[in-house]
């Protein structure tokens, strides 16, 4: 999608009724879902073990934790958690070494958001080694702050992530939209009470109260953004 955006939205976000945009990373932003796949195939054909591939449902959009300790007992392997989650991640930046490809329309989308000044961040289960690497590649000017989850007590599902986005933007969390690819980072941002454009990756998403449903960020612009909040300000009143 491309628009031409009205001059009079060309104001920050303050004092607007979208006061911030929090987006989540893999396979919302970067497309690197199969990586971690592959990464997670990787590692366990070294311990012995072959992945069934109806497992990937289970582990995609989780926390680090979750899908590891998912796979072990899944699988029997004898590894520890702490020691698999390391693994994990090296075998992951080993895959994004030479970059990881962006969503169609993230480019496009974050330079709208910068260009208009729209606070926003980046909000992801993976933890800060894997965030610090792959925003080499999203650009890391495009984002006021970034959450990883390995920076808060509970990450997604449990709505700690985005709260934690919101107040580092200074936004209330009801004004800010989040985009997300999966059910777990859904569940996440509607915990905090933000509204949701889910842009589904691996799997179908619903769409509910509160809650858009696009096939791709290349139908997400600022215009659409605005558009979202105004209209659920309307349905509140």
């Amino acid at each position: 999608m491309t628009s031409t955006v009205p001059a009079s939205l060309t104001r920050t976000a303050e004092g607007s009724a979208l006061q911030g945009v929090l987006l989540d990373m893999d396979g919302t932003l970067v497309d690197s879902e199969g990586f971690w796949w592959d990464a997670e195939v990787e590692v366990f054909k070294s311990l012995g073990h072959v992945l069934d591939e109806s497992w990937r449902d289970v582990v995609v959009g989780g926390p680090m934790t979750r899908s590891a300790g998912f796979l072990i007992e899944a699988t029997g392997a004898g590894i520890a958690l702490a020691e698999l989650t390391v693994l994990l991640n090296e075998t992951f930046e080993e895959r994004i070494g030479l970059g990881v490809p962006l969503m169609p329309g993230a480019q496009r989308l974050l330079a709208e958001l910068a260009a208009h000044e729209v606070p926003t961040a980046l909000v992801s289960a993976s933890h800060r080694r894997i965030i610090d690497r792959v925003l080499i590649s999203l650009g890391p000017k495009n984002f006021a702050l970034t959450v990883a989850g390995d920076e808060v007590a509970r990450t997604k599902p449990h709505p700690d992530p985005y709260l934690v986005a919101a107040r580092g933007l200074k936004a209330d969390p009801a004004r800010c939209v989040v985009i997300e690819d999966t059910a777990t980072g859904v569940a996440s941002a509607e915990a905090a009470g933000c509204p949701v454009v889910a842009v589904p990756s691996v799997a179908a998403i619903a769409p509910a109260p509160g809650r858009t449903v696009v096939a791709s960020l290349e139908d997400i612009d600022l215009v659409f953004l605005r558009d979202l909040m105004t209209g659920r300000d309307r349905r509140a009143h």
